[in-house]
């Protein structure tokens, strides 16, 4: 039985499981009746980042337009346009073993695609969820649903793995932005 955390709250991932290795990490929604004219496009990205929560470098962003990280730890599944269907509408692999020492946290996030053209935001987005699956055998892990806690805002910073001392653990934070990926990318530190 996986894990179900509330914002804010943090667990162990590795720690009395050092054989974990490859995470999927889950990211799902829905989106509430709408009828604006325009698909409703819901992007997944990580960013892999240095004790200063910025980025190294523009290539440790990894989203649909860079699917893989050079070291090969985290690979983006690739892009729903629509986040039709059950289940994850995108996932992200995390291989911890590829980890580059010089990253400390992977934060992971959800953005709308074109939120301002198209006037959407998260206030039409409901049942979002990221969830922690240990992808050797299957069994979800942790699972953190985020609420209706969001009305004006275009990018969710979801959760984050993290190292601390030697051990990987999870962070469900659940905090909204306004500014869509390109506020989001300057905060962690990318060019956009």
């Amino acid at each position: 039985m996986a894990i179900s955390l509330q914002k804010g709250q943090k667990v162990d991932l590795t720690k009395g499981n050092p054989s974990l290795k490859k995470l999927l990490i889950g990211l799902g929604w829905d989106v509430n009746k709408y009828d604006g004219g325009h698909d409703f496009d819901l992007d997944a990205a990580a960013f892999l980042l240095g004790d200063n929560g910025k980025v190294l470098s523009d290539d440790d962003f990894v989203f649909y337009n860079n699917l893989k990280h050079k070291s090969g730890a985290v690979e983006h599944m690739g892009d729903n346009l629509t986040g039709a269907g059950e289940g994850d509408d995108e996932e992200i692999r995390v291989d911890l073993s590829k980890v580059p020492s010089n990253v400390t946290k992977i934060d992971f996030t959800v953005t709308i695609y074109d939120a301002d053209a198209r006037k959407q935001k998260f206030g039409q987005v409901s049942n979002a969820y990221i969830r922690v699956v240990d992808e050797d055998t299957g069994k979800e892990l942790i699972r953190y649903d985020l609420g209706e806690d969001f009305s004006i805002e275009t990018a969710v910073v979801v959760g984050e793995i993290y190292r601390n001392k030697g051990e990987w653990k999870f962070n469900a934070i659940g905090a909204g932005w306004s500014g869509g990926l390109a506020a989001l990318g300057r905060n962690y530190g990318v060019n956009v």
